[in-house]
């Protein structure tokens, strides 16, 4: 069941990914095309900066759920230094509880505010202003399935305990090696 939990969890957060890039090339690409209209052709788009900020904010939420899922968000390299080795899965599950209560926080007041602006259109199209920020619920749906997925992945023993790619120094396994991780 946590191996059929986890492939879902992994095609959910590259299906984030490729919204988040795609996103990331369409805000650039209007970006572009603003300066191009505006400064060479002395005739601004009225539409394309609202589009590209809006592609922006789905670019930056939709790309949470891979940050999260790999512990880019939520590693505090000082914190992993101070805990006993034996406490980091404890300080994991605070982290991920902490976590699971802010994207909680974003659904809940998410869904509020993209019902509350349907109504509005963006400025320069015909587009309810709703559609940007369906990101901040829908980026944060994304991230507490790669958070719960991290966190088990942890727990069953198939990742490594602690942030990825860290930076920290293991403790010195019988004393042997020094702070630069080598032999004295």
């Amino acid at each position: 069941m946590l191996a059929v939990f986890l492939r879902f969890e992994h095609q959910l957060t590259r299906l984030a990914m490729l919204i988040a890039v795609a996103m990331l090339a369409i805000s650039v690409t209007l970006s572009f095309y603003q300066v191009l209209t505006r400064f060479v052709f002395n005739a601004p788009s009225t539409w394309t900066e609202v589009a590209s900020r809006a592609a922006m904010i789905w670019c930056v939420f939709m790309a949470a759920a891979a940050t999260f899922r790999g512990g880019y968000m939520m590693a505090v390299e000082v914190v992993y230094k101070v805990v006993p080795a034996r406490f980091i899965t404890l300080l994991e599950i605070a982290i991920v509880l902490c976590s699971l209560l802010v994207l909680g926080v974003l659904i809940h007041y998410g869904i509020q505010m993209t019902l509350r602006v349907s109504n509005q259109t963006m400025s320069g199209m015909n587009i309810s202003m709703a559609w940007a920020y369906a990101a901040i619920p829908t980026g944060s749906f994304f991230a507490i399935v790669a958070v719960i997925a991290r966190l088990l992945a942890q727990l069953s023993g198939r990742e490594k305990v602690g942030p990825e790619n860290s930076e920290i120094v293991p403790e010195a396994q019988d004393g042997q090696l020094s702070e630069g991780g080598a032999k004295p």
